[in-house]
């Protein structure tokens, strides 16, 4: 039995993205063991962990897109929309510092929470202004261009997150706003196209995700840190033991 929409949450697109947040945390967590040496898993180079990584960030990203229009379509004031936008840009600034102390020569200075709190400002400001039609072809060329836009200027530290890069900077995460703006326009430009998708109920079955998928900001920071001082702690009892 489909459960009515409560309010105004999408609870679809909650379920989605908690999907997300809960892969994540499985992907981080196959990290983890590789990190501490209980697993040979190579996440710098094997096309399997690769592409997992560019299928969880553009999950995402679609449903950072997707949320901005429903946002819109609310009628969501600026000031709401900063407020949230400081809780992203501030634990943007806490992963950066966290990086820095556990992965010093590759600590993160432009993931995927500096993405989202720079393309979101521009999705918010640009977004209600462009047409849907030319929504699709935007993200497309937004996708390609770091195929045949790379320049060496844009692979410094301090303009690397443009994306226009020729080598992928040494970073244990790595979000540029291109190709990955022409990602989030495509989730903007399919809950302008089909509002009705996102607008219905979900089984109870899927209720789990769609309460991670409202507090995946919180889960995200904190899953991490759980993780790495849970296999800490394990390493030390099985040395003790």
């Amino acid at each position: 039995m489909i459960r009515p929409d409560p309010g105004s949450r999408h609870e679809r697109l909650d379920a989605l993205r908690g999907f997300a947040v809960l892969w994540m945390a499985v992907f981080h967590f196959c990290f983890d063991l590789a990190w501490f040496r209980y697993a040979g898993w190579d996440f710098y180079r094997d096309p399997f962990w690769l592409q997992q990584r560019t299928a969880i960030v553009s999950l995402f990203l679609l449903c950072a897109g997707a949320g901005q229009a429903c946002a819109l379509a609310a009628g969501q004031p600026w000031a709401r929309f900063w407020r949230r936008w400081a809780q992203v840009a501030g634990c943007a600034v806490l992963v950066s510092l966290g990086s820095w102390l556990v992965f010093p020569r590759s600590y993160i200075s432009f993931g995927v929470l500096h993405g989202m709190a720079l393309m979101l400002i521009l999705l918010r400001a640009l977004g209600p202004r462009l047409p849907l039609a030319a929504l699709w072809p935007l993200g497309l060329l937004l996708v390609l261009l770091p195929q045949f836009a790379a320049h060496p200027f844009f692979d410094a530290r301090w303009s690397n997150w443009v994306g226009l890069v020729t080598r992928r900077p040494v970073t244990e995460d790595y979000v540029p706003v291109l190709p990955w703006l022409g990602v989030m326009l495509w989730g903007y430009a399919l809950a302008r196209w089909r509002p009705a998708w996102l607008a219905g109920g979900i089984v109870p079955s899927l209720r789990p995700l769609a309460v991670l998928g409202r507090w995946s900001l919180s889960f995200y920071m904190l899953h991490q840190p759980l993780l790495i001082g849970g296999l800490w702690l394990f390493r030390q009892a099985t040395i003790g033991a």
